[in-house]
Protein backbone atom coordinates (compact mmCIF):
# COMPACT_ATOMS: atom_id res chain seq x y z
CA UNK A 1 0.00 0.00 0.00
CA UNK A 2 1.15 3.63 -0.64
CA UNK A 3 1.80 6.15 2.13
CA UNK A 4 -0.70 8.65 0.45
CA UNK A 5 -3.94 8.02 2.42
CA UNK A 6 -2.01 7.73 5.76
CA UNK A 7 -0.34 10.63 5.69
CA UNK A 8 -3.37 12.21 4.90
CA UNK A 9 -5.74 10.64 7.34
CA UNK A 10 -2.96 11.87 9.83
CA UNK A 11 -2.59 15.66 8.83
CA UNK A 12 -6.17 15.81 9.16
CA UNK A 13 -6.18 14.16 12.21
CA UNK A 14 -3.77 16.32 13.98
CA UNK A 15 -5.05 19.66 11.94
CA UNK A 16 -8.31 18.58 13.99
CA UNK A 17 -6.72 18.34 17.15
CA UNK A 18 -5.19 21.53 16.90
CA UNK A 19 -8.79 23.25 16.09
CA UNK A 20 -9.79 21.36 19.03
CA UNK A 21 -7.58 22.94 21.51
CA UNK A 22 -7.98 27.06 19.65
CA UNK A 23 -12.13 26.23 20.63
CA UNK A 24 -11.31 26.04 23.81
CA UNK A 25 -9.65 29.26 24.62
CA UNK A 26 -12.22 31.31 25.88
CA UNK A 27 -12.29 35.11 25.71
CA UNK A 28 -12.57 37.19 29.33
CA UNK A 29 -16.09 38.36 30.10
CA UNK A 30 -14.11 41.74 30.86
CA UNK A 31 -12.75 43.75 28.24
CA UNK A 32 -9.42 45.26 29.97
CA UNK A 33 -5.90 44.05 29.50
CA UNK A 34 -5.80 43.00 32.85
CA UNK A 35 -8.91 40.35 32.33
CA UNK A 36 -6.28 38.26 30.00
CA UNK A 37 -3.93 37.77 33.07
CA UNK A 38 -6.09 34.95 34.47
CA UNK A 39 -6.07 32.94 30.88
CA UNK A 40 -2.03 33.16 30.71
CA UNK A 41 -1.38 29.43 31.68
CA UNK A 42 -3.76 28.28 29.66
CA UNK A 43 -2.63 30.05 26.19
CA UNK A 44 0.99 29.08 27.90
CA UNK A 45 -0.25 25.27 27.55
CA UNK A 46 -1.85 25.88 24.05
CA UNK A 47 1.34 27.31 22.77
CA UNK A 48 3.34 24.15 24.25
CA UNK A 49 0.92 21.68 23.22
CA UNK A 50 0.60 23.19 19.18
CA UNK A 51 4.00 23.12 19.62
CA UNK A 52 4.25 19.39 20.16
CA UNK A 53 1.81 18.49 17.65
CA UNK A 54 3.50 20.60 15.10
CA UNK A 55 6.83 18.67 15.87
CA UNK A 56 4.71 15.11 15.16
CA UNK A 57 2.89 16.97 12.42
CA UNK A 58 6.73 17.40 10.76
CA UNK A 59 8.52 14.48 12.00
CA UNK A 60 5.84 12.73 10.80
CA UNK A 61 5.98 14.16 7.15
CA UNK A 62 9.35 13.65 7.15
CA UNK A 63 9.27 9.81 8.30
CA UNK A 64 7.24 9.33 5.39
CA UNK A 65 9.41 10.96 2.71
CA UNK A 66 11.52 8.36 3.11
CA UNK A 67 8.90 5.13 3.12
CA UNK A 68 7.41 3.65 0.19
CA UNK A 69 5.21 1.58 1.22
CA UNK A 70 2.84 0.85 4.13
CA UNK A 71 1.13 -2.69 5.38
CA UNK A 72 -1.47 -2.89 8.30
CA UNK A 73 0.74 -3.21 11.32
CA UNK A 74 1.70 0.05 10.29
CA UNK A 75 -1.71 1.64 9.92
CA UNK A 76 -1.89 -0.01 13.16
CA UNK A 77 1.33 1.46 14.87
CA UNK A 78 0.19 5.09 13.05
CA UNK A 79 -3.51 4.62 14.98
CA UNK A 80 -1.88 3.94 17.89
CA UNK A 81 0.44 7.26 17.68
CA UNK A 82 -2.99 9.31 16.64
CA UNK A 83 -4.86 8.02 19.46
CA UNK A 84 -2.40 9.50 22.22
CA UNK A 85 -2.19 12.26 20.24
CA UNK A 86 -5.80 12.87 20.51
CA UNK A 87 -5.51 12.97 24.36
CA UNK A 88 -3.21 16.21 24.64
CA UNK A 89 -6.38 18.57 24.01
CA UNK A 90 -7.50 17.27 27.09
CA UNK A 91 -4.06 16.94 28.72
CA UNK A 92 -3.43 20.30 28.07
CA UNK A 93 -7.21 21.91 28.77
CA UNK A 94 -6.53 20.38 32.32
CA UNK A 95 -2.96 21.41 32.62
CA UNK A 96 -3.97 25.11 31.39
CA UNK A 97 -6.65 25.13 34.35
CA UNK A 98 -4.56 23.77 37.04
CA UNK A 99 -1.02 24.84 36.01
CA UNK A 100 0.15 24.68 39.77
CA UNK A 101 -1.27 21.03 40.40
CA UNK A 102 0.66 18.01 40.37
CA UNK A 103 -1.97 15.76 38.60
CA UNK A 104 -3.22 17.58 35.53
CA UNK A 105 1.02 18.23 34.87
CA UNK A 106 1.76 14.45 35.51
CA UNK A 107 -0.86 13.63 33.09
CA UNK A 108 0.35 15.57 30.26
CA UNK A 109 3.61 14.40 30.93
CA UNK A 110 2.16 10.17 30.71
CA UNK A 111 0.13 11.70 27.39
CA UNK A 112 3.75 12.89 25.72
CA UNK A 113 5.91 9.47 26.74
CA UNK A 114 2.94 7.29 25.39
CA UNK A 115 2.71 9.89 22.33
CA UNK A 116 6.75 9.48 22.13
CA UNK A 117 6.65 5.61 22.62
CA UNK A 118 3.88 4.94 20.06
CA UNK A 119 5.95 7.30 17.47
CA UNK A 120 8.97 5.11 18.28
CA UNK A 121 6.12 1.56 17.36
CA UNK A 122 5.71 3.51 14.31
CA UNK A 123 9.21 4.02 13.53
CA UNK A 124 10.24 0.45 14.25
CA UNK A 125 7.51 -0.78 12.09
CA UNK A 126 7.99 1.23 8.94
CA UNK A 127 11.91 0.19 9.64
CA UNK A 128 10.56 -3.33 9.42
CA UNK A 129 8.52 -3.20 6.68
CA UNK A 130 11.50 -0.97 4.41
CA UNK A 131 14.45 -3.27 5.76
CA UNK A 132 16.83 -2.70 8.12
CA UNK A 133 19.66 -1.77 5.34
CA UNK A 134 16.55 1.03 4.18
CA UNK A 135 17.33 4.77 4.04
CA UNK A 136 14.38 5.13 7.02
CA UNK A 137 17.30 2.61 8.77
CA UNK A 138 20.07 4.82 8.20
CA UNK A 139 19.26 7.87 8.88
CA UNK A 140 17.17 6.73 12.33
CA UNK A 141 20.02 5.35 13.32
CA UNK A 142 20.15 4.99 17.37
CA UNK A 143 17.57 8.12 17.44
CA UNK A 144 19.48 9.43 20.46
CA UNK A 145 16.91 12.52 20.86
CA UNK A 146 14.19 9.87 20.73
CA UNK A 147 15.74 8.40 23.75
CA UNK A 148 16.56 11.95 25.28
CA UNK A 149 12.60 12.75 25.37
CA UNK A 150 11.24 9.53 26.55
CA UNK A 151 13.62 10.24 29.25
CA UNK A 152 12.73 13.61 29.79
CA UNK A 153 8.89 12.88 30.17
CA UNK A 154 9.61 9.72 32.44
CA UNK A 155 11.49 12.30 34.65
CA UNK A 156 8.89 15.03 34.09
CA UNK A 157 5.83 12.98 35.52
CA UNK A 158 7.01 12.11 38.87
CA UNK A 159 8.75 15.66 39.22
CA UNK A 160 5.36 17.08 39.25
CA UNK A 161 4.17 15.68 42.38
CA UNK A 162 7.17 17.52 43.92
CA UNK A 163 6.66 20.27 41.94
CA UNK A 164 4.89 20.83 38.53
CA UNK A 165 6.63 23.73 37.41
CA UNK A 166 9.77 21.58 37.05
CA UNK A 167 7.76 18.87 35.00
CA UNK A 168 6.64 21.89 32.89
CA UNK A 169 10.42 22.99 32.44
CA UNK A 170 11.12 19.39 31.33
CA UNK A 171 8.53 19.16 28.81
CA UNK A 172 9.47 22.71 27.32
CA UNK A 173 13.29 21.77 26.89
CA UNK A 174 12.15 18.36 25.03
CA UNK A 175 9.81 20.30 22.29
CA UNK A 176 13.04 22.93 22.29
CA UNK A 177 14.91 20.43 21.28
CA UNK A 178 12.38 19.11 18.43
CA UNK A 179 11.64 22.05 17.00
CA UNK A 180 14.26 21.51 13.78
CA UNK A 181 12.71 18.48 11.98
CA UNK A 182 15.07 15.74 12.11
CA UNK A 183 18.31 16.43 9.98
CA UNK A 184 19.12 12.56 9.80
CA UNK A 185 16.44 12.10 7.29
CA UNK A 186 16.38 15.57 5.49
CA UNK A 187 20.38 14.18 4.84
CA UNK A 188 19.10 10.66 3.66
CA UNK A 189 16.62 12.33 1.44
CA UNK A 190 19.59 14.92 -0.10
CA UNK A 191 21.98 11.71 -0.44
CA UNK A 192 19.23 9.28 -1.38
Amino acid sequence: MKTARMEAFSDGVIAILITIMVLELHAPENVTWQALRPLLPIFLAYVLSFIFLGIYWANHHHLLLLVDRVNGAILWANLHLLFWLSLIPFATAWMGEHHTAAAPTALYGLVLLCAGAAYTILQRALIREQGPSSRLAKAVGRDVKALCSVAGYAIGIPSALYNPAISQAIYIATALMWLVPDRRIEKAMRDG
